[in-house]
């Protein structure tokens, strides 16, 4: 039997040991945790989006650039097919009210505790506490374990190491040095839906860190984005501040910074904000009339207080018809991108071209790579996982079909 060596365990490692294991060959999958799927666990903290269910066209855009690429991998495993093999774990999934696909036990913890016991079933064996350190001159895959050094022989390896977000939990992108040694083009590590900072003023963090703005729009670029956004002690982040993230983040890069603006109550418009704005206000305090007249959450006014201060304004003077403009074009100047250990996802890795159709290195023969390590990006909503799924996927059926030739 023909010997596997499976290197990373979260989603895209696992579903290549298990493709592997089902066309009959030996799979051993290899990762430097003590146990299995840490960041898919992590993933699934708040419920694990596992897929969407939009028309795959529309789900394909959502990979801008990379598409192409990862067009075959996904039509050849696509979100209805990772629903069924959800299905078939026992672990029935439902579509939520934007679209997006989770199992009904809304956990990843059963799902992963079923997957592993039919890979223990159908042969896969796990070797934790095993880093991997590149090849020695034999060609044999070097570890790192409690015992010391390990080398391994291979027929065929797959690499599915993640990319550098969340380090703790075991991608933390070390691999990259050891492709690029063997002249594999790697595209730098970026963090991808991702936070940001913000210079916020004392009284404002320390009053609003925390706190969800909810029911915005972001405005970047020409792009508009529903949804909602925190507060946090070095700036903001959340779903909508993601979906913009890697258009924010290239700005950054660029010029040093992003201006961003927030509209507050999006689904009323100037007039009707105006109208709102033109009542009196009695002896009411400025923060209570914009609560009780267009229902801003004290988070919100606080933050049109942060910007009319910022732009030198007293928002008291303002007369409705600017203050209606500033509520719904907040400004926001981003000045840095958060760090990659505490983004959602990475940017960058191995550099597509690099692979053959089969998901294979083509300057590593029986080589294969799969899952965060190559260099796509795509926004929360079960994009992440479902390429994952698909590229771990196609790279075991890569594997099969090069051991067949």
């Amino acid at each position: 039997m023909t010997n596997v060596a499976v290197i990373g365990a979260g989603p895209a490692g696992l579903m290549a040991a298990e493709v592997l294991a089902a066309g009959g060959a030996a799979v051993t999958v290899y990762d430097a945790m003590p146990s299995a799927g840490r960041k898919f666990l992590m993933a699934g903290r708040g419920g694990l989006n596992l897929t969407h269910s939009e028309p795959l066209l529309q789900f394909m855009a959502r990979y801008h650039e990379a598409a192409p690429k990862l067009q075959a991998a996904i039509d050849a495993f696509p979100p209805a097919g990772l629903r069924e093999w959800c299905e078939a774990l026992g672990e029935p999934t439902f579509v939520g009210s934007s679209g997006r696909v989770f199992p009904k036990a809304f956990k990843a913890s059963p799902l992963l505790r079923a997957w592993l016991r039919r890979l223990d079933a159908a042969g896969v064996t796990f070797a934790f506490r095993h880093r991997w350190t590149g090849w020695d001159d034999e060609g044999r895959l070097m570890f790192l374990t409690a015992n010391g050094p390990s080398a391994i022989d291979a027929t065929a390896t797959v690499l599915a190491l993640g990319g550098a977000s969340w380090p703790r939990l075991g991608s933390d992108g070390g691999w990259t040095k050891l492709l690029a040694g063997r002249g594999v083009a790697i595209s730098p590590l970026r963090p991808a839906n991702c936070g940001f900072t913000v210079a916020w003023s004392d009284v404002f963090r320390t009053r609003f860190e925390g706190q969800p703005l909810k029911g915005i729009a972001l405005v970047f670029g020409g792009h508009t984005v529903r949804g909602e956004a925190i507060i946090t002690h070095a700036g903001i982040e959340g779903g909508a501040i993601y979906a913009l993230s890697a258009e924010l983040r290239e700005a950054v890069a660029a010029s040093g910074e992003a201006k961003l603006q927030i509209a507050l109550r999006p689904d009323l418009d100037k007039t009707d904000l105006v109208r709102r704005l033109s009542a009196p206000r009695g002896k009411q305090s400025l923060s209570n009339f914009l609560r009780k007249s267009v229902q801003l959450s004290p988070v919100a006014v606080g933050l049109v207080q942060e910007a009319a201060i910022g732009a030198g304004l007293t928002l008291s003077a303002l007369a409705p018809a600017q203050l209606a403009e500033l509520i719904n074009a907040v400004p926001i100047k981003l000045t840095g991108v958060a760090p990659i250990a505490r983004a959602i996802s990475s940017a960058g890795g191995i550099s597509l071209d690099e692979l053959d159709a089969d998901f294979m290195l083509r300057k590593l023969p029986g080589v294969f790579a799969a899952g965060e390590m190559l260099d796509w990006e795509a926004p929360t909503g079960g994009y992440l996982l479902q390429a994952s799924f698909a590229t771990g996927v196609a790279a075991g059926r890569g594997v099969l079909k090069w051991l067949a030739a």
